[in-house]
């Protein structure tokens, strides 16, 4: 997922992609636990998905908008 996509979520969408994303960690987690996964770079994935989420979450909160958005 591109940072740029996830900045022009709604706040809505991005609850919704953060919920999807942390019950699908959770599976990947319990799959790993159980040696049933059979691509472990999704875990990486996932996890960084979440962190550009709960980035863009903070950036909104504290009103700080990207360079990309301060040049237009």
């Amino acid at each position: 997922m591109r940072i740029n996509k996830v900045r022009d979520m709604s706040d809505a969408e991005l609850k919704v992609s953060m919920e999807n994303l942390r019950r699908e960690l959770f599976n990947l987690r319990f799959q790993l636990a159980t040696r049933q996964l059979k691509n472990t770079a999704r875990v990486k994935e996932v996890r960084h998905d979440i962190a550009k989420i709960l980035t863009v979450e903070h950036e909104r909160t504290m009103g700080v908008a990207s360079k990309k958005q301060e040049v237009k």
